[in-house]
Formats: C-alpha cells, sequence, structure tokens
C-alpha cells in the first residue's frame, strides 16, 4: 500500500478515528500492516469496552509520521490498553523495513531508516548512481 493509498484507506475504513484534519500518514508501505493491525485492535477495543457500559473515550489520530527509524503514532483519547497497543506497534517498526515490510535493521547515513538487506543495498545503488550524475 502506497503512502497516497494508505492517505485514502484509513479515514474510509476507521471513520471514528481519522475525523477531521490530521496531520497525515507520512510513513513508508512497509509498515502499512503495523499501522492497519494497531488499529484494528485499537477500534476494537474501544467498541467491545463502550459495548459492555464502560467509557473509554474514542482513539483520534492526530499524526502518523516516522522519525528516528520508528513509527510515531499521535493521537488523542484511549486508555492505558492502547497506549500499549500503540507502544508495541512502535516498538515492531523498529525491526520492520519500512519500504517492503519484511524483518529489518537501523540504518545510518543520512536519515535513520529501518531497511531489510535488500532495500538498504537499493537505496546504497541508488545513491551511488546520484553521486556519479553528479560529477
Amino acid at each position: 500500500m502506497t503512502e497516497q493509498e494508505m492517505q485514502e484507506y484509513f479515514p474510509k475504513v476507521y471513520p471514528k478515528m481519522f475525523v477531521g484534519k490530521y496531520g497525515g500518514i507520512a510513513v513508508g508501505a512497509g509498515w502499512a500492516n503495523i499501522l492497519v493491525q494497531l488499529c484494528q485492535n485499537i477500534q476494537h477495543h474501544l467498541d467491545w469496552k463502550n459495548k459492555d457500559g464502560e467509557i473509554v473515550p474514542q482513539v483520534v489520530v492526530q499524526q502518523v509520521k516516522e522519525k528516528f527509524g520508528s513509527l510515531r503514532f499521535y493521537y488523542q483519547g484511549g486508555d492505558e490498553y492502547v497506549a500499549g497497543l500503540v507502544s508495541m506497534a512502535e516498538s515492531m517498526s523498529g525491526v520492520t523495513c519500512e519500504s517492503c515490510g519484511v524483518p529489518g535493521e537501523t540504518r545510518r547515513g543520512g536519515w535513520i531508516r529501518v531497511l531489510c538487506q535488500s532495500c538498504e543495498n537499493s537505496r546504497e545503488e541508488a545513491k551511488l548512481l546520484r553521486e556519479g550524475f553528479e560529477q
């Protein structure tokens, strides 16, 4: 799922969470499944708790982005369980290639990124090509 597809998918599938103006979704396609599972689990938890008579404030997403090589999910509402889900998703992003979604590791060299070896190789090849054109 591309970044543009994520911009359309999440407000459509999770309209209670992605309401009004929010800061958007700015992460690589490799983290799409982490976000899908996170949103699915959050909304299921909220619906279940509120059905049982507990009042758990609806989670409203403010922004989703990458920062220092991991997912950042900014939101309002929820409870401690939701905070745990978000923490777990952010942690999982730190070992998941943000380009393709397979296991990855933190890479340096400019921006801190989490990439698998194949995506890192592609990034390095593209860098060498750019440097060759600049000379």
